[in-house]
C-alpha cells in the first residue's frame, strides 16, 4: 500500500573539490620544464527538481541522505581532474525548502524548477597556476573545498485552485470524485481521508485543480486530528469551499456552527496567513440535499449564509443535482483570480556591486580568547581551508595573500601584536607580521619558506634600519660598491 509523505528531513552534502597537483615537468634534454600540475575538479553540487511525475516526498522518507560526487585530483602535464557529477533530486510541484529552524529558502512550483540544496566544493589550483615572477616553481598546491553539507526541511503544499475544507464525512471525497477522475477512498466512517486528493475539474473551456482537505475538528490548529498536518495544503488555494453535511444526525451540529467553526481553525492555523487567508474567496456547499431532511434544513440555512455574502450551492453527489452550477461558479472565481495574478517576467540577473569601502572581511576581537582576534570573511576563511599546514611554502603564500588583502594592517589597527592568537575559520595561529605585499621572497629551496624560521622573523622597523645601515658610508657594502 503506498503512503503519502507531505513532510521529511534530509540530509544533503555536496562533493568535495580534488586537490590540486604538484609536479614538475621532467624531459630529456629540458632540466626547466617549468611546473605541470594541474587543477583539482569541482565537487558536484546537490540539486533539487520539480518533476510533474512526482506526487509525494516518500521517497526521502526512506532514503534521507543525499551526497553528491566529489572532483578528482588534478595530475601532472597540466592535466586537470574530472569535476563531480551533480546529484539531481526530483520534487513534487509546491514543495517548500526550510532550514531547521523555519526560515523558507526556496519555493519550488513549476515544472522544472531547480534549487540549488548545496554546493560543491572547489577544485585546488595546481602549482602551474600558482606560479608568479616570485614563485617561478611553486613545491605547493591549494587543497580542493570541501562541499556544502546542511540539513534541509522539505514540505508539500499542494498547487490546487480549490480547496474543500469540512468536518468528517462531510462529503468532500465524494464530492471530487464526481466533479473530476479522481477516485478517493470513499466509507460511512469519519477520518476516511487520511491523505489530501487531487483531482482536475473542467467546466466549459476552464480547466482547474480542485483538493480535498482530511476533515478538520474544532482543535485541528493545535493539533487535534489530522488537520494539523495537512492545512498546509489549502495555503495556495484561489478559493475555498466549506463542503457541509446537512444530513448529520450528530447532536449539537448545524451548517452555521460547523462553518464557524471551522473558519475559527483557520484563522488560528498560521498567524501570518491569517489576514491572507481571511481575504480569499468562499464558496458554501450544502451536500446531501438527497435526503429530504437535509434538503430543508439546506433552505433554512441558506439566508443566513447568503446575508454573510457567501455564496450558497445546495448539491447531491448522489443525484448530481446543482453539480453543474457548482463547477462552472467554480471556475469562474478561478480564471478572476488568475487574470488578477501579475503576469510572470523573465528572470533578470541583479547585480549589487560590493561597497567601495567593503575590504570583504572583518577583524573583531575575540571573546572566547583574551588578547586573540577573529577574521571573518568568504576570501580569508576559503583560503584557509585549501592552504596545506603541513607545508612551509602553502602557509607562506597563504600569508601573502592575506596581506594583499589587508589582513594585517587590519589586525595591526584593532591592536594586534606579535605572538596575539588569530583565528580564521577552523584554524587558530599566533600572528606574526609578514613581508608586505609587492615584496619578493627569496626562496631558498622548494617547499619552504624563510619566514616561518625564527631567524628570519624581523620585524618592518628592523628591515628598515638594515638598508639604511648598508646604504650609510663607511658601511662595508657602501665600499664594495665604489670599489
Amino acid at each position: 500500500m503506498s503512503r503519502f509523505v507531505d513532510r521529511v528531513v534530509i540530509h544533503v552534502a555536496a562533493g568535495n573539490g580534488g586537490n590540486g597537483c604538484v609536479s614538475v615537468h621532467r624531459e630529456k634534454f629540458k632540466p626547466l620544464g617549468g611546473p605541470d600540475g594541474g587543477n583539482g575538479g569541482n565537487g558536484g553540487n546537490v540539486v533539487l527538481t520539480v518533476d510533474g511525475g512526482v506526487h509525494t516526498l516518500l521517497d526521502f522518507h526512506f532514503r534521507p541522505n543525499a551526497k553528491a560526487s566529489g572532483g578528482r585530483q588534478g595530475q601532472g602535464s597540466h592535466r586537470d581532474g574530472a569535476a563531480g557529477e551533480d546529484l539531481e533530486l526530483r520534487v513534487p510541484n509546491g514543495t517548500v525548502v526550510l532550514t531547521e529552524s523555519g526560515e523558507v529558502l526556496a519555493d519550488l512550483v513549476g515544472d522544472g524548477t531547480r534549487f540549488v540544496a548545496a554546493r560543491g566544493g572547489r577544485g585546488g589550483l595546481g602549482n602551474a597556476a600558482l606560479a608568479s615572477k616570485a614563485r617561478k616553481a611553486p613545491g605547493f598546491a591549494l587543497l580542493g573545498e570541501p562541499g556544502e553539507a546542511r540539513d534541509l526541511v522539505l514540505e508539500l503544499r499542494s498547487v490546487a485552485d480549490v480547496g474543500l475544507v469540512g468536518f468528517p464525512s462531510a462529503g468532500k471525497s465524494s464530492l471530487i470524485s464526481v466533479l473530476s477522475a479522481a477516485r478517493p477512498k470513499i466509507a460511512e466512517y469519519p477520518f476516511t481521508t487520511l491523505v489530501p486528493n487531487l483531482g482536475v475539474v473542467t467546466a466549459g473551456d476552464s480547466v482547474f485543480t480542485m483538493a480535498d482537505v482530511p476533515g478538520l475538528i474544532p482543535g485541528a490548529s493545535q493539533g487535534k486530528g489530522l488537520g494539523l498536518d495537512f492545512l498546509r495544503h489549502i495555503e495556495r488555494c484561489a478559493v475555498l469551499v466549506h463542503v457541509v453535511d446537512c444530513a448529520t444526525y450528530e447532536p449539537g451540529r448545524d451548517p452555521v456552527s460547523d462553518v464557524d467553526a471551522l473558519e475559527s481553525e483557520l484563522a488560528r492555523y498560521t498567524p501570518a496567513l491569517g489576514d491572507e487567508l481571511a481575504a480569499r474567496p468562499r464558496v458554501v456547499v450544502l451536500n446531501k440535499i438527497d435526503v429530504p431532511d437535509a434538503r430543508e434544513l439546506a433552505d433554512l440555512v441558506r439566508p443566513e449564509f447568503e446575508s454573510r455574502g457567501l455564496p450558497v450551492y445546495a448539491v447531491s453527489t448522489v443525484t448530481r443535482e446543482g453539480l453543474p452550477a457548482l463547477s462552472y461558479a467554480l471556475a469562474a472565481v478561478v480564471e478572476e483570480d488568475r487574470r488578477g495574478r501579475p503576469s510572470a517576467e523573465p528572470a533578470r540577473i541583479v547585480l549589487r556591486p560590493s561597497a567601495v569601502d567593503d575590504a570583504g572581511f572583518t577583524v573583531e576581537e575575540d571573546p572566547e580568547l583574551p588578547g586573540g582576534f577573529v577574521v571573518r570573511g568568504d576570501r580569508p576563511e576559503r583560503w584557509v581551508r585549501q592552504t596545506d599546514f603541513g607545508n612551509d611554502e602553502a602557509v607562506g603564500y597563504l600569508a601573502d595573500r592575506l596581506a594583499r588583502l589587508g589582513v594585517e594592517e587590519a589586525l595591526a589597527r584593532g591592536g594586534a601584536r606579535p605572538g596575539s592568537p588569530v583565528t580564521i575559520g577552523a584554524v587558530t595561529f599566533d600572528w606574526e607580521p609578514s613581508t608586505p605585499a609587492g615584496i619578493a621572497i627569496l626562496m631558498h629551496q622548494r617547499g619552504s619558506d624563510p619566514r616561518l624560521e625564527l631567524s628570519h622573523r624581523i620585524t618592518a622597523a628592523e628591515r628598515k634600519a638594515a638598508r639604511r645601515d648598508r646604504r650609510a658610508p663607511g658601511s662595508a657594502d657602501n665600499e664594495a660598491g665604489e670599489e
